[in-house]
């Protein structure tokens, strides 16, 4: 089990990547320990999917690049998701179903580019 993982933003994106998690996908926001708040940033709770719960960490860096390639990938219902984040002006990028056959999927970027994929429970 992964307990989180983290991405990154860069400074004073905070607003709009908890428009994001919490608007877009309606993740709820966590508390940060107050020594890592002081670090900029914000931690959402990732609904488990037949599963614990699971965190995504989102952590300010100085010289901030969205990850193109690497990226976290979410089970959820995603042709719910895919209308939301449509709905609300992100790309939604069907991945081939000969890549990965009985697994429908897509990739978006978040709110500050970093890509992510949501694969069908």
């Amino acid at each position: 089990m992964i307990h989180h993982v983290q991405v990154s933003c860069p400074p004073a994106a905070e607003p709009r990547v908890r428009e994001f998690y919490t608007g877009v996908l309606g993740w709820s926001e966590l508390p940060k320990p107050p020594l890592l708040a002081a670090r900029g940033g914000c931690w959402f709770r990732v609904p488990g999917e037949g599963g614990p719960d699971g965190e995504l960490h989102v952590g300010v860096e100085e010289d901030f690049r969205p990850a193109r390639k690497a990226h976290p990938a979410f089970v959820t219902g995603v042709d719910a998701l895919a209308q939301a984040l449509a709905r609300a002006g992100y790309p939604v990028r069907w991945a081939d179903p000969a890549e990965i056959p009985g697994r429908r999927r897509f990739h978006t970027e978040d709110s500050v580019g970093n890509r992510l994929e949501f694969l069908d429970r």
